[in-house]
């Protein structure tokens, strides 16, 4: 049953997108009565695990509207305790039945890990995070970093399980779906990988 709820979120997903890319977003769910409706209670169709990157805005590129999506955003995307944290409460606490892990195009912290530049302070972690997505992409052809976003984000549907056995067990209980993504900036485009 939950497999259903993450196909057809899956679906209304590409769809808005399709819309957003055409130049035909229709921005739903974004009025007055729509914020009232949400204020009280929310229960989002899908979570998306995304980069901080400003350019990068989930309810805009799928055009969705308030309450429609749970996002959960760090710098390239990185799975750390709280971002695997509000994931587990979107699953807990709202059952919502997917988890996108998105990550895009030009995106700096990428960028900044394929050039192996060290970063002050908790920088650095994030790189470090990011690296063995550039170390399995060294050889491929093609831009360095748009393999390594594309990579990064594939691997970080799967570092899930191992960092949440909650997650883990819903994915094996076909309670949850977990489905990566790599978005272009300039066409505003989402590949489902």
């Amino acid at each position: 049953m939950r497999q259903d709820a993450a196909s057809e979120a899956l679906a209304d997903l590409n769809a808005g997108n399709l819309r957003f890319c055409a130049g035909h977003a229709e921005g739903p769910r974004r009025d007055a009565e729509r914020r009232r409706a949400v204020a009280a209670k929310q229960s989002p169709k899908a979570a998306v695990l995304t980069c901080s990157d400003s350019r990068v805005v989930p309810e805009l590129l799928f055009d969705q509207g308030l309450g429609d999506l749970f996002v959960v955003r760090t710098a390239g995307h990185v799975l750390d305790r709280g971002a695997v944290g509000s994931l587990e409460y979107a699953l807990e606490h709202l059952q919502i039945p997917l988890v996108l892990i998105l990550g895009h195009s030009c995106c700096g912290a990428v960028t900044s890990a394929v050039a192996g530049r060290p970063g002050p302070g908790s920088i650095d972690w994030v790189m470090n995070a990011i690296r063995p997505s550039v170390w399995a992409t060294v050889s491929a052809q093609g831009d360095a970093v748009e393999n390594a976003a594309r990579e990064h984000a594939r691997r970080t549907s799967s570092d899930i399980a191992r960092m949440s056995a909650l997650l883990h067990e819903a994915v094996e209980r076909r309670r949850l779906s977990i489905v990566s993504a790599y978005y272009d900036l300039a066409s505003g485009s989402v590949e489902f990988l």
